[in-house]
């Protein structure tokens, strides 16, 4: 009974972090180390006015190889259950955005937790660290943020819910896609549409975050590599290998 008290404290904790985030400042979202949030100052790029037909799909999967400290992480991208997520990520990739770019926020206690990169403002190495966790991609058609709306798909549908968690659709069942050990999610801030390109692994199973963060891949090989990340590692490289002609623009 202890023990199951005090996993429900630091997930009630994780998740009071997540939610906290983000209404944080910058400064206050990079220093708390369970937060997956990402500061946002614009309105998310989903709306009316850019419609989601505007955004990139992959249409079944890919794969994309990582490569950190040397060596290899493998990732499966699964459009299949979460075709614009997963298209954000693989055009991203194909685009050299996350070349270069810092993990800055590494969290292993008081459990282990996650991962965290794909703040485009990383690859200046003068950008102060303690701002890292506040950027988006910058599409250079638009020279605007592109934001990619919140995409979960609940087991056993056609389709995945748009824009809310599963909790505020109403929907019971678990996702598809699930935060597993070795998932690739995407960070966001308190809004439900505000994910860009920061992205998160799982360092364990993380049940708590389901159906409330996108999850688009899992990593196939390499989650030895992902294990010893520090904070600070940069992504030496970042290349779709499989599936390229799966991404519809």
């Amino acid at each position: 009974m202890q023990i199951q008290l005090r996993h429900w404290l630091i997930s009630l904790f994780m998740i009071g972090g997540l939610i906290l985030g983000g209404c944080a400042t910058p400064q206050a979202a990079s220093s708390d180390s369970t937060n997956l949030a990402t500061e946002t100052t614009t309105t998310p790029a989903t709306t009316a006015s850019s419609p989601m037909s505007n955004l990139p799909r992959l249409e079944g999967k890919a794969t994309v190889v990582m490569t950190v400290n040397g060596s290899p992480i493998t990732i499966e991208v699964d459009g299949t259950h979460a075709p614009v997520t997963a298209g954000n990520f693989v055009d991203l990739v194909q685009r050299g955005t996350y070349d270069g770019l810092v993990f800055h926020r590494v969290v292993r206690e008081p459990q282990p937790f996650v991962v965290q990169g794909g703040d485009p403002q990383g690859k200046d190495p003068n950008f102060p660290t303690e701002r890292l966790g506040t950027g988006s991609f910058i599409d250079p058609a638009t020279n605007q943020a592109r934001y990619v709306p919140l995409e979960i798909t609940p087991k056993g549908a056609d389709k995945p819910v748009i824009g809310q968690t599963l909790k505020s659709a109403r929907v019971s069942a678990v996702p598809e896609l699930r935060h597993t050990r070795g998932a690739v999610a995407m960070a966001r801030s308190s809004m439900p549409d505000s994910a860009s390109s920061q992205f998160y692994f799982a360092l364990a199973d993380l049940p708590f975050l389901d159906g409330d963060y996108a999850v688009f891949g899992n990593v196939t090989q390499g989650m030895d590599v992902v294990d010893k990340i520090q904070q600070g590692d940069r992504i030496e490289s970042a290349k779709v290998t499989k599936g390229a002609e799966n991404l519809k623009k």
